[in-house]
This record gives structure tokens, sequence and C-alpha cells, in this order.
């Protein structure tokens, strides 16, 4: 790590003490964002842990809904998010009003959505579910019940598919990094390395995930790799992971998927890459910006969450 990223690291320790803070990091973050990181995982996971930690302060090294989502299960304790900026194509692919204007064309369905949404589009949620978890979400409600999944179309689909259900209506909505992966360039790859398992995260479109060895949600796409007795992985997701792929498995080997566009060496996500160690050192010694929800709104978000954990 250079000596510039050095000193931020040991200026956000020292803001981290002197503000009762902790910082938690999602795996698409840059490396040396991660390496400031108290905890470090994927949206949910995080928020959860935010609610037992021993601190004044949250900060939310990720995009925007994720920072909501812990204020969200944290009300008590301040969160902050160091770019504000930082937003996420596929949360805002479904905004809250039109969202409410299409729940209300389907009467009687239970909606399901995904927690990369925002506060609004949670508060008008029965249950909120995650790449890892959405199929037990969803097999956990009635077969003869009619379901809404929202937001993404991709995950949506894949569920559909797996539970056979042909009661569910989709949201039109999908993630910029996965809908742009080329299967071209991902079975030249596999051509290039036969021996080489291809994970893709179930936010891709169907014909990628139909070429997959695995599909997972980061977490899962991480033990998989852990466990599965391969040693090259093609990694068909956000290529922030491959920062903890290849510290937790240092003899295994870890290639990028490459998008469509030629131009482009890998398939980042431009708004996780906002988050630096400038602005959480700035966001740190500021204590902002924070995060701050209407408590009604909060709360029916809140009891969509809820809802998810309580299913096992």
């Amino acid at each position: 790590m250079t000596e510039p990223n050095e000193k931020l690291l040991q200026q956000i320790e020292e803001l981290k003490k002197k503000k009762r803070a902790v910082i938690l990091a999602h795996y698409y973050t840059t490396p040396e964002v991660q390496a400031a990181a108290d905890f470090l995982g994927d949206s949910l996971a995080l928020s959860v842990e935010a609610q037992s930690v021993d601190a004044d302060i949250i900060l939310f090294a990720g995009v925007h809904f994720m920072a909501e989502t812990a204020k969200v299960l944290c009300p008590e304790k301040r969160v902050l998010i160091p770019c504000p900026e930082a937003g996420c194509s596929l949360a805002e692919s479904c905004d809250a009003a039109d969202f409410a204007r299409f729940k209300s064309r389907y009467p009687g369905h239970t909606v399901v959505s995904y927690v990369n949404t925002t506060v609004g589009v949670k508060a008008l949620t029965d249950i909120c579910c995650t790449s890892s978890n959405a199929l037990k979400i969803v097999e956990s409600i009635p077969r003869d019940q009619p379901v809404i999944f929202a937001p993404d179309r991709n995950l949506g689909s894949y569920i559909q598919k797996l539970t056979g259900r042909d009661n569910m209506v989709l949201w039109d909505g999908a993630c910029h990094v996965h809908e742009e992966f080329s299967l071209e360039k991902i079975l030249d790859l596999k051509r290039e390395h036969p021996d080489a398992r291809v994970v893709v995260h179930p936010e891709c479109k169907a014909h990628l995930v139909a070429a997959a060895d695995f599909v997972g949600s980061t977490a899962a796409i991480l033990d998989y790799c852990g466990k599965c007795g391969g040693d090259c992985f093609i990694v068909v997701t956000e290529p922030g992971i491959l920062a903890e792929m290849r510290k937790r498995y240092p003899g295994k080997r870890f290639i990028p998927a490459p998008p469509m566009d030629s131009t482009c060496g890998c398939n980042e996500c431009r708004y996780m890459k906002m988050v630096t160690l400038e602005n959480i050192a700035a966001c740190l010694e500021n204590e902002g910006p924070e995060i701050t929800l209407d408590e009604e709104t909060r709360r029916k978000a809140e009891r969509s969450i809820r809802n998810m954990i309580a299913v096992r």
C-alpha cells in the first residue's frame, strides 16, 4: 500500500478512536477502503452486524441504500455515509412512488423486495430478501399466494424458474454491473482455462446463469471457492470481491469476467468506487453527511426486514 494511503489509514484509525466509530465496508469497495474497515461483508450482513457493535457512530463505506438499511435497523446510532452521491443503479431503477402505483395494480399480492432498494420501497414491502435467501423467502410464502418481486428482474426470473411459480409478477429493474457481462468473452476465458469454474451472481442475465458452475450471492461465492476444491475461478460479479478472495485463498487463481464493452478492463460498480479513504477521513472528521429517516417510513421498512430475519 502506498505511503499516502498508509497515512490516511493511520488518520482514520485515530479518528475512529476519538469519535467512537466503526467502519462497515462492502466487498465491492476498493481494496484500500476494505483495509480501513472494522467489518467487511455484503450489505445486509453488515447492517445486521451494526446492531451489535459498541460504537456511537457507524460509517458505512458503501452505497446509499446500505447506509439507509443500517439506520433502519439501528435508529439509536448515528449512521454516516462518506459519499452520499454513491447511489445504486438497481435501487434507482425502482422509484418508491412508481412502485406504489405498480403495487396498486396487483391487490392481494405479497410484496418481496430485494434489500438493494431505497427505504421508501422497503416501507411498501411485506418481506425483504437477499440474493442468498431469496429462494427461501419466496418458498416461505404459500404457493397459491401471488407475489410481486422487486426490483431485480434477473434475480426474480431465477427464483421463479427454481420455484416454478407462475404467480410471480416481476418489477423491471436491473444492476448495471451484472447486466453488462459478456457470455462470449466468458466462454473464451473458459476455453483458455478449461479447468476454471464459472461462479455467477444471480443478478446476472439468464444465459450467464445457465453457463455457471455455481450461482450464489457474494458471500456464497466466497464460501464455494474455498470448499469446492477447484484452483481457478472465473468470477462473474463485481471485481471488488477479488481482494477478499485472494486474501482468503492465496493459492487459488481468480479471473474477473469481462464486460461487453471492450474498452473496459473489468465490470466495476462506478458507485462503490466513489468511496475513498479521503472522503472516509473527511466524513469522520466532520461527523457527516449523516443518514436521517422519516420515523414512520423507517418503522415500515424495519418491519419488512424483520419479517425476513424471522424466516428460518
